[in-house]
């Protein structure tokens, strides 16, 4: 991640090629069997959860998603804010701290693309007490795309998002429009 909180695509795939040089990313098995060129997209969420309760609900999505092979998880992290300003490691497979392994099936993911700067960085952006998760994920959906445009010569030039909530928001003054017309 970037000071301002973002990489852009060529950013990412930029340091993803030297990473993969390097060999750093040997936590995936199919990272390691996939070139530059077969590697989709790859984005990030910080999740604030408020007063440190992470019930795990929602994750049931991310799973389904890695299951039909949409996204494939990079990393998961989360840490808590404490009152003094630093931040504690949670460890992801007891989410709720219960006991249970919520998500054992995501203990020690690592990709290597987030570092104790990041996690630094996630947690100055809540208040304490509180607890972001970090999420990286690579859109597999789109790997077929991003080669198939590679290979015609074509560069990401421009990237973004737009928040859902934005886009409702557009959607609504839409509607609101065209039933005043």
């Amino acid at each position: 991640m970037t000071e301002q909180g973002g990489m852009t695509d060529q950013d990412i795939m930029a340091e993803e090629g030297i990473m993969a040089e390097e060999g750093i990313m040997a936590d995936q098995d199919s990272m390691m069997e996939q070139d530059l060129v077969g590697v989709g997209p790859i984005d990030y969420l910080a999740l604030e959860f408020p007063e440190a309760r992470m019930s795990g609900e929602g994750l049931a999505a991310i799973l389904d998603l890695v299951d039909r092979g949409t996204i494939h998880i990079l990393d998961l992290r989360a840490v808590k804010r404490e009152a003094d300003g630093s931040f504690t490691e949670i460890e992801i497979a007891d989410f709720d701290s219960d006991g249970t392994l919520d998500l054992a099936i995501f203990e020690g993911i690592s990709s290597g693309l987030l570092d104790d700067d990041d996690l630094s960085q996630a947690a100055s952006l809540i208040e304490p007490g509180k607890v972001v998760a970090l999420l990286v994920w690579e859109n597999t959906w789109a790997a077929p795309f991003v080669s198939a445009m590679r290979n015609v010569g074509a560069e990401v030039i421009a990237s973004g998002r737009i928040p859902a909530d934005d886009v409702i928001s557009m959607l609504d003054a839409l509607e609101a429009e065209e039933a005043q017309a």
